[in-house]
């Protein structure tokens, strides 16, 4: 009943202070939001005072100075009325003076008869000069207005030709003769539009003005100075110009707001008189409420009181605490139900001592729990833990916990709780174990990542560092040079012959060499040097470049060594080399993926030179590498734009000198560089591994060729075409030479002797005879320059021997060199081969030749190889008889 009463008496005050205080406080607010409109209104008006003010003696300065530069034309205007005959020297002696200090003219020009031909300052419109106001439609309309007016007239501002802007005042200008009023012209004056404002007081002014009227058309007229003020309320005011007004608009630049200081000073003069008004009623309305709040403060402890009490007993019964009180000297204890039930023992309530106490604690746990309770409990309180056990044997975790309480007159106690720890111990131990296994895991878990981070960067089977390590190992030492040393030197390794171990001995075999290989690198390494195998039989090695060369070459040359040394692999003695290609760079900020491509260039050259060496990178390398990749390139797209066309050399017999076939040259029509030969680009066309279709090509253009000639009745027996390996290893090469037009003898293929000599593999030599059956005779070129056999002579059996022009040159000269000739001349006829000379020079070549049994001569003596259109107007003029 207390809280309920209490409540309804602080209402009642309230209610009775309230209307009073409202009441007050609605009339000091209404008072002082009128004096603030008041205050607002008074300011605005003076304001608007002031602006007007200042505006109008902006507006009496434009008048003013518009009116005094007018004044100023209008001298000048009647001068000329007088002396319309003026010339240029006399109208710039008078416009001088006009355009002085003080006025805002800029320049005067004068048109009689509407043709400018006079103006000043006479430098900087010059080019006015003769312009006819008829002719310039932009000024003719103001200027005619002023001729059917006879009035000046202001136009502007306008843009002026020679910069800025301007206003442009016309005048009419009328003589008199024999009494008579003419029109002699009109003279335009230009005012600036910069000085005319900065004169009037335009600038620095404390209003934002706008004007309006452009040309003279008042407050309807265009806006042209100023932002647009027309929602401001502004104040204005009206220019009157010699021809038409100008409305001038003007607010101040912080607006009509008036003063804030001012402002907020009344406004907190108002605050403080209402405050004077409302604090003793305030006073007292606290003083009331301040007796209302003791006495509710008493009844809420006396509630506060009831409630924490209830709430104490249920918290301990939902949390089973037991409470146990023990009276030191006496010994006397008291549990309550939930400590009996934690022993173990009944609920009877019944009085409780220590030794019933001693007899369920655990004899492992009573004498030092008795010891803790007597060290602790005399320092004002003491904790402990200690097990419990049941009588069926069940045991349980406790933990007790006593504070000293003492009241006067009253013997010391010890109040205490007990709580069952034996679920959080259980808890406890099940973390304990599953945070063992999660360590045992973890350090797996750490294991294997560890495990998979080195596989992910070394080689799995010779354990170096892979590809990636190397990228990472270049990024990291890119910018300072390797560990710091300002240099990187990349050794880029090949091995030499490591295909034919693979292909012989197995893969396993192959196995054996790289990891043999990989010993004998980091053997000959320093420790500080990085050796990675990057892939299939490569390996680069990273080190510091040093000063000079000498340490890499030292290294280079001492690996090439160690690796031509056998290394045995079950009972086989395998020997390989490698190629070594070293790039350099001493400098900052290393461009580490350029480096990598010059060790690889450098590599390529060290192969190219017959590999079991070392090649240094450098410009020239890479400057022939940079030609080499342009050729590439060129032959690349010769190839898409049908460059390359045959050049046809005759064939004659040795005998009658007849034409007896042609022999297809290959040859490059070059955008740039014009014609060229095989030797040129057949190199790097090999490698392109284009080779067979360039022979593809000739062979087709040489078919069609042949067609054309024996349509044209131009009669050539015989086509040869050069066939390279590239060719005769293509498994489809039959299939397509079945669907060209092929008469059986009119076309020949020319084997390199380099091709067909012991070679071994059964494609080439199947496809040889394929060619042979298709009626396609079989030639054998540069004949004398390889390492020929006799039997492999006799396998291929070809239907022509061609003798290569390096045995031909000689044989004027020397007798040794004509007997070789003919000895191979012997070894052709023995075996029913026709016998092809080339490289015949002269007709004494020929003569010999002929003499020493040779069948076909080919040569300069009779013709260069020529175009299709030389070869069918040598063919015409049959040139090849006025050579013989």
């Amino acid at each position: 009943m207390t809280e309920p009463l209490s409540e309804t008496k602080r209402t009642d005050w309230r209610r009775t202070m309230i209307v009073p205080v409202a009441v007050a406080l609605v009339i000091v607010v209404i008072a002082g939001l009128l004096i603030d409109r008041q205050n607002q209104q008074i300011a605005e008006s003076r304001l608007r005072a002031q602006a007007f003010a200042d505006l109008s003696v902006i507006r009496a300065k434009l008048e003013g100075n518009i009116s005094g530069n007018i004044q100023l034309v209008k001298g000048l205007v009647s001068v000329i009325a007088t002396e319309p005959d003026m010339d240029q020297a006399r109208y710039g002696e008078l416009a001088q003076n006009l355009i002085v200090d003080g006025s805002q003219l800029r320049s005067i020009a004068a048109a009689p008869n509407l043709v400018i031909t006079m103006t000043y300052p006479l430098e900087a419109n010059r080019a006015a000069i003769g312009v006819d106001y008829r002719d310039v439609p932009a000024q003719w309309d103001a200027v005619r207005r002023v001729v059917e007016t006879g009035e000046l007239t202001i136009a502007g501002p306008v843009d002026l030709v020679q910069g800025g802007r301007g206003f442009v005042g016309r005048f009419p200008v009328y003589t008199l003769e024999n009494g008579e009023r003419l029109f002699w012209g009109v003279i335009s004056a230009v005012i600036d539009l910069e000085r005319l404002y900065a004169d009037s007081g335009l600038y620095g002014t404390a209003l934002d003005i706008a004007i309006s009227g452009q040309d003279g058309t008042g407050s309807a007229g265009t806006r042209f100075y100023g932002p647009d003020l027309s929602a401001e309320n502004p104040v204005t005011a009206r220019v009157i110009l010699p021809s038409g007004s100008w409305q001038l608009s003007a607010i101040p630049k912080g607006g009509w707001a008036p003063d804030p200081l001012a402002t907020w000073a009344l406004r907190a003069l108002l605050l403080a008189a209402g405050a004077l008004i409302l604090l003793p009623i305030v006073i007292t309305a606290r003083m009331i409420g301040e007796r209302h709040s003791h006495i509710r403060e008493l009844d809420l402890r006396e509630a506060q009181l009831s409630r924490l009490t209830r709430r104490l007993n249920l918290a301990l019964t939902a949390s089973r605490v037991g409470v146990w009180e023990m009276e030191l000297e006496s010994g006397a204890e008291t549990w309550d139900n939930r400590t009996n039930e934690i022993y173990g023992l009944p609920q009877d309530g019944g009085p409780r001592d220590h030794a019933q106490w001693q007899a369920v604690v655990h004899k492992d746990d009573v004498d030092g729990v008795q010891a803790i309770f007597e060290r602790d409990i005399r320092k004002g309180s003491y904790q402990a833990d200690y097990r419990v056990v049941l009588g069926d044997g069940q045991i349980r975790h406790v933990r007790s916990i006593g504070a000293l309480f003492s009241e006067p007159g009253q013997p010391e106690k010890v109040i205490g709780a007990n709580w069952d720890m034996t679920a959080d111990v259980a808890m406890t131990e099940n973390l304990r174990q599953a945070h063992q296994v999660a360590e045992a895991r973890n350090a797996e878990l750490e294991a294997a990542r560890t495990r998979i981070e080195h596989n992910a960067l070394h080689d799995s089977l010779t354990g170096l560092p892979n590809r990636r390590y190397l990228d990472e190992i270049l990024k990291k030492h890119a910018a300072d040079g390797f560990h710091g040393s300002g240099s990187i030197a990349l050794l880029h390794i090949d091995l030499d012959r490591f295909k034919q171990i693979n292909d012989t001995l197995g893969h396993a075999a192959g196995d054996a060499m790289l990891v043999h290989a990989s010993k004998v690198l980091r053997a000959n390494c320093r420790e500080t040097d990085f050796v990675a195998r990057i892939g299939g039989d490569e390996f680069i090695i990273v080190s510091s470049a040093g000063s000079s060369d000498e340490r890499l070459i030292a290294l280079a040359e001492r690996i090439v060594k160690e690796m031509r040394k056998p290394a045995v692999y079950e009972g086989h003695e395998c020997r390989f080399g490698v190629s070594i290609g070293v790039a350099v760079r001493r400098s900052a900020d290393i461009d580490v993926k350029q480096l990598l491509i010059n060790a690889d260039i450098a590599l390529y050259r060290a192969k190219a030179r017959g590999r079991n060496r070392h090649e240094f990178f450098s410009e020239a390398l890479q400057a022939e590498v940079i030609t080499t990749k342009r050729v590439a390139d060129d032959i690349l797209t010769a190839l898409d734009t049908d460059a390359f066309v045959p050049f046809y050399q005759p064939q004659f017999c040795a005998r009658s000198l007849e034409l007896v076939g042609v022999e297809a040259l290959a040859r490059w029509h070059h955008p740039t560089e014009g014609l060229k030969t095989p030797d040129r680009f057949l190199d790097i066309a090999e490698e392109l591994n284009v080779m067979a279709q360039i022979d593809a090509l000739i062979l087709d253009k040489a078919l069609s060729d042949l067609a054309r000639w024996d349509q044209a009745g131009l009669n050539v027996p015989r086509v040869s075409v050069n066939v390279s390996l590239r060719r005769l290893t293509d498994d489809s090469l039959i299939s397509s030479l079945k669907t060209l037009p092929l008469a059986p003898g009119r076309v020949a293929f020319e084997l390199v002797e380099s091709i067909y000599l012991d070679e071994s593999e059964g494609l080439v030599a199947w496809n040889i005879d394929q060619i042979k059956e298709l009626g396609i005779d079989v030639e054998i070129d540069d004949f004398g320059t390889g390492y020929a056999s006799i039997v492999s002579l006799q396998k291929l059996h070809p239907r022509r021997l061609k003798i290569d022009r390096q045995l031909v040159m000689p044989i004027l000269a020397e007798t040794a060199q004509r007997q070789l000739v003919a000895s191979i001349v012997d070894i052709g006829k023995s075996m029913d081969i026709e016998i092809v000379a080339e490289g015949v020079e002269t007709m004494e070549h020929a003569r010999i030749l002929r003499d020493l049994g040779c069948d076909i001569l080919q040569g300069y003596a009779f013709a260069k190889p020529m175009s299709r259109e030389a070869f069918e107007h040598f063919l015409s003029e049959k040139s090849w008889r006025q050579a013989s």
